[in-house]
């Protein structure tokens, strides 16, 4: 059975932003068994990583 997706808008937690989670993303986060959504846009979850790797090189 072949799911269909479409793009979904969602709203970034950190800026406020809205950001599309694209059907292919909706996809690949199935695939990869992730059941949540994302939560931030693409610049804030690259910030937020950004930000946990200086923690804990330092």
């Amino acid at each position: 059975m072949e799911s269909t997706y479409t793009d979904i808008t969602l709203v970034c937690k950190d800026c406020g932003e809205e950001f599309v989670f694209s059907a292919g993303e909706q996809q690949f986060f199935a695939e990869k068994g992730f059941t949540n959504q994302p939560v931030r846009c693409q610049s804030c979850r690259r910030a937020k990583k950004q930000q946990n790797n200086n923690k804990y090189s330092n």
